[in-house]
C-alpha cells in the first residue's frame, strides 16, 4: 500500500498545482450432466476438456473504429503517442477519456511496436488489474480483470471493434491485425450483455486508408522465431470512394518447453470500405487465422508448491498437439442523417474450431506421480450476431445530450466431443519421466466420454444518455434488458446421461456514471453498475444453474500531467459476484448457485509523454479478492486463485530528437506479479516474479531496425495458473527479437 499512497500523493500534488495556477476555462462540449467427471476427484486441466461441467481526426486521436472512420497516411505513419485521448469502448460513443466516468485504458499501436509484442497477454500486461490465466491446452486465451474471470468457466470477454463475441471459446487473437487494445474495467453488461463483472478487453482492428500505404516487417529471434507480416491499404478507385486495408502475417516458433511440435500460425484480414455517398458508408471485413502447435497442459503442484522440475518439463506427451482455425466475416453500415444523428448496423459470423490429436491428459496428481489418460477432443463454435444502434446529439434547454439506443441479437452453437480411455492409465514420474511406458493409442481405440451441443439465443436492448448538466458536469445513466435461452443436448454415454435441458434467464442491468471536471486537466468520477453472466454449470436436475450476477462501484480521478501529455488514472473499486457455482453439499457430484465472491482494490495507470521523445506507460494495482460464501466452509475467506494482491508494470522509452543520431531509441521496462494461490482451497502457492525488458531501435526515414530483450535476467517464474493442482504454466526464459520494417 506504500506505493499506492506515494502515487496518490504525487497525483494530488500535481492536481493542486494545476488548480492553483489555472484560470477558469470552459470544457469542450460533447463531440458530434457433464459434472460426473467430478467422480475422478481430479484437477481440471484446461477449460477445453472440462468446461462442459466518424471521422479521420477522431481516429487519429485514438477512437475505436466502431463506426466507419478513416485513417489517413499521416496518421498511420505518425502513430507517435502512448496516450490516445479518446475511446468508445466505455460509452459506445466517441468520447474523450477525460469526459468518460468509467475506468478505461488504451494500449495504442506505438506501445505494441516499441515492445515488439506478439501476443495479447504481452499487451495487456501494461494495464493494472489484468492477469493472464494461460492458454488452456494451447487453444484459447483466458484473462482475469479485477479478480474475476475463470479459465474453467467464464473468462473476461474479448471483444472485436466493440462487438461482443458470444460462444464457449475465445480464440487466441492475432496482433498483426490490431490498431490498439482497450480495457474497460468494472461491470459492463449495459453495452455488451453477458460479461464477467471485472471488465472486458476490446481489440480494435486496423481500418481502410484514404491514401496509399504499404508496410512490411520481418521479426526473427529466439527459438527459431520467424514472423513476417505486411500491412497495406489505400483507395481502389480514382474518386476515393472505395478503400481497402489488408493485413497478413505468418509466425513460426519452437516452444521453450520440450515439445516436438513447433507452432505455425497464419493470419489474413482484409477490409473493404465503400463510401456510398457523403453520409453513408458500408464496410465488409474478413479475418482468418490458422494455428497448429503444442497441446500444453503446464506442470503440476507438488505438496504446498509447484513441482520442482525444469520449466522445459512436459507433463503430458512431447508430441501432443492441437490445431485451431478461426473465421470472422461480416459488415458494418453507417448512415449519418445530419451532423447530430446517425444509425449504425453490423453483422458478424464467427466460426472457431479446435482439434486435439490424441493427447496424454493429466488428471490425477499424487506427489511425484501424475496419472494421465489418453484422450481426444474436438470443439466447434458458431456465432451469428446482429447489432443496430442510433447515436444522437441534442439539447433540452441548456442541457446537452448524447443518446445511444440499440438492440443486439445473437445465436451461438457450441459442440464438444470428448473421447477418453480410462481402462489404460499412463502414470508419469515427474522426476524420472517415461513417456512411452504406455503407448499412445489411435483415436478409434478411445471411448466416447461426452457429446454435447449447447445453443444460446440472446436478445439485448439498451439505452444510454450522456447528459452535460453543465459543461464540466456529466451524468451518464444507462439501462439494458437481456433475455437468454440456453439449451443443452447430451448424447448418452457410459459417463453422461442423455437428454435435453433448457433454461431462460433475463436481467435488467443498470449503470450510472457521474463526472466532474473542475479543470480541463482534471476529472473526478464515480459510477455504479451491474452485470449478469449465464453459467455453463449444470445442477443435479440437468438444468443450467441460475445466472451469475455482479454489482460494483468505483470512484477515482483522472488528470493530464506534464503539459497535458500524460494521463494518470487513480481508481478505487468494490465488486461483488453472486450466484457462483459451488459444490452441492447434498450431492458433491453436482453444483448449486449460492456462492459469492468479492473484490476490492486500488489501481493506478499512467501513459503518455514526459518530455519530447521520452514516453512512458505504467500501472499498479492492489486487489483483495476473496470467497465470501461457499458450501465448502474452508474456502470462505480464501483469496481467489491466480489473483495477485500486488501487480505493477513500467515501460519507458526515449528517442533522440535531433543530431546525427536522430531516430535512435532506447527502452526499458519491468513487470512484477505478486504471490498467487494455485487453487480456491489455497492448498499451494506459485510465488511472485519480477522480470526486466529492454530495447534498442533506430528509425531513419521510412525504415526501422529494432532489437528487444524480454526477461533479460532469465528469471524462472510461473506466468499463470488454472485453479487446481495442475495446469501451472512456466514463463518463458530470456527471449531476443530482432525486427526490420519499412513503410512506403
Amino acid at each position: 500500500m506504500r506505493m499506492v499512497r506515494l502515487c496518490a500523493v504525487l497525483l494530488l500534488a500535481e492536481t493542486l498545482a494545476l488548480t492553483m495556477s489555472a484560470n477558469a476555462q470552459e470544457v469542450t462540449p460533447p463531440s458530434k450432466p457433464i459434472p460426473r467427471i467430478n467422480e475422478l476427484k481430479t484437477p481440471q486441466f484446461g477449460a477445453g476438456w472440462l468446461a462442459q461441467v466518424p471521422n479521420p481526426k477522431d481516429i487519429a486521436q485514438g477512437t475505436s473504429p466502431n463506426s466507419a472512420d478513416l485513417l489517413d497516411e499521416v496518421t498511420v505513419q505518425g502513430l507517435r503517442g502512448y496516450h490516445p485521448s479518446k475511446s468508445s469502448t466505455a460509452t459506445g460513443t466517441n468520447t474523450s477519456i477525460l469526459e468518460t466516468p468509467f475506468s478505461v485504458q488504451v494500449i495504442p499501436q506505438e506501445v505494441i511496436r516499441d515492445q515488439q509484442a506478439i501476443s495479447i497477454q504481452e499487451v495487456v500486461s501494461n494495464v493494472s488489474s489484468v492477469t493472464y490465466f494461460g492458454n488452456t491446452g494451447g487453444r484459447e486465451a483466458n484473462f482475469n480483470i479485477r479478480g474475476f474471470g475463470n479459465p474453467l468457466g467464464a473468462s473476461a470477454p474479448v471483444l472485436r471493434d466493440g462487438y461482443r463475441l458470444y460462444g464457449s471459446f475465445q480464440a487466441i487473437p492475432e496482433l498483426a491485425n490490431l490498431q490498439q487494445v482497450e480495457v474497460l474495467k468494472g461491470p459492463s453488461s449495459i453495452l455488451y450483455g453477458q460479461t464477467e463483472p471485472g471488465g472486458i478487453i476490446n481489440l480494435v482492428s486496423k481500418q481502410p486508408l484514404a491514401k496509399p500505404f504499404f508496410e512490411a516487417e520481418v521479426q526473427a529471434g529466439s527459438r527459431e522465431l520467424v514472423r513476417p507480416r505486411i500491412d497495406l491499404g489505400g483507395p481502389l478507385t480514382a474518386d476515393g470512394n472505395l478503400l481497402y486495408r489488408l493485413n497478413a502475417s505468418y509466425k513460426h516458433e519452437s516452444s521453450f518447453r520440450n515439445f516436438v511440435t513447433d507452432s505455425n500460425r497464419f493470419s489474413v484480414a482484409p477490409i473493404l470500405r465503400w463510401k456510398i455517398d457523403e453520409r453513408t458508408d458500408l464496410s465488409f471485413n474478413l479475418e482468418y487465422t490458422y494455428n497448429r502447435g503444442p497441446a500444453d497442459f503446464g506442470i503440476t503442484q507438488f505438496r504446498d508448491g509447484v513441482a520442482p522440475v525444469a520449466r522445459e518439463f512436459v507433463v503430458n506427451n512431447p508430441d501432443d498437439s492441437v490445431t485451431t482455425d478461426y473465421l470472422s466475416l461480416g459488415y458494418s453500415f453507417e448512415h449519418r442523417f445530419d451532423d447530430n444523428w446517425k444509425i449504425r448496423n453490423g453483422f458478424r459470423y464467427i466460426s472457431y474450431n479446435y482439434d486435439y490429436g490424441v493427447v496424454a491428459l493429466p488428471l490425477i496428481v499424487q506427489d511425484e506421480t501424475v496419472t494421465r489418460f489418453y484422450a481426444d477432443q474436438d470443439g466447434q463454435d458458431r456465432s451469428y450476431s446482429l447489432f443496430t444502434n442510433v447515436v444522437g446529439n441534442f439539447t433540452t434547454g441548456t442541457i446537452k445530450h448524447t443518446l445511444l439506443a440499440g438492440v443486439d441479437l445473437n445465436r451461438s452453437e457450441s459442440r464438444i466431443i470428448s473421447l477418453l480411455d480410462f481402462a489404460n492409465p499412463s502414470p508419469l514420474n515427474i522426476f524420472n519421466p517415461d513417456y512411452v511406458l504406455v503407448p499412445k493409442p489411435s483415436r478409434s481405440a478411445l471411448s466416447l466420454f461426452n457429446d454435447t451441443l449447447t445453443t444460446n439465443n440472446q436478445l439485448g436492448i439498451y439505452l444510454q444518455d450522456q447528459i452535460y448538466l453543465l459543461d464540466n458536469l456529466i451524468l451518464a445513466p444507462g439501462l439494458r434488458y437481456d433475455s437468454v435461452t440456453q439449451r443443452a443436448t447430451n448424447t448418452p454415454t457410459p459417463f453422461t446421461e442423455g437428454g435435453v435441458s433448457e433454461r431462460t434467464s433475463d436481467a435488467l442491468t443498470p449503470r450510472l456514471g457521474l463526472l466532474y471536471r473542475p479543470l480541463p486537466e482534471l476529472s473526478l468520477f464515480t459510477n455504479y453498475s451491474r452485470s449478469f453472466n449465464p453459467t455453463t454449470s449444470i445442477g443435479e436436475n440437468g438444468v443450467p444453474l441460475e445466472v451469475e450476477r455482479g454489482e460494483g462501484f468505483e470512484f477515482g480521478v483522472k488528470s493530464k500531467l506534464f503539459n497535458q501529455k500524460l494521463l494518470a488514472t487513480l481508481t478505487y473499486f468494490d465488486i461483488t459476484k453472486q450466484n457462483v457455482a459451488v459444490v452441492d453439499p447434498q450431492n458433491p457430484l453436482f453444483t448449486i448457485s449460492v456462492g459469492e465472491q468479492k473484490s476490492q482494490g486500488v489501481e493506478l495507470d499512467i501513459a503518455g509523454e514526459i518530455l519530447p521523445g521520452w514516453k512512458v506507460i505504467g500501472s499498479y494495482s492492489y486487489i483483495d479478492a476473496k470467497v465470501t460464501k461457499d458450501t465448502t466452509l474452508e474456502n470462505i475467506g480464501n483469496p481467489l486463485f491466480g489473483v495477485p494482491k500486488n501487480k505493477a508494470s513500467l515501460w519507458t522509452s526515449y528517442t533522440l530528437q535531433q543530431g546525427e543520431l536522430q531516430g535512435l531509441g532506447f527502452g526499458i521496462g519491468l513487470e512484477y506479479l505478486g504471490n498467487r494461490f494455485g487453487d480456491l482451497a489455497n492448498s499451494y502457492q506459485v510465488g511472485d516474479y519480477l522480470i526486466g525488458n529492454a530495447s534498442v531501435s533506430y528509425r531513419r526515414d521510412k525504415y526501422r531496425l529494432a532489437v528487444n530483450i524480454r526477461n533479460i535476467s532469465n528469471a524462472k517464474y510461473i506466468e499463470s495458473v488454472t485453479g487446481n493442482n495442475g495446469g501451472i504454466y512456466p514463463g518463458a526464459p530470456l527471449t531476443v527479437i530482432f525486427s526490420l520494417s519499412s513503410e512506403f
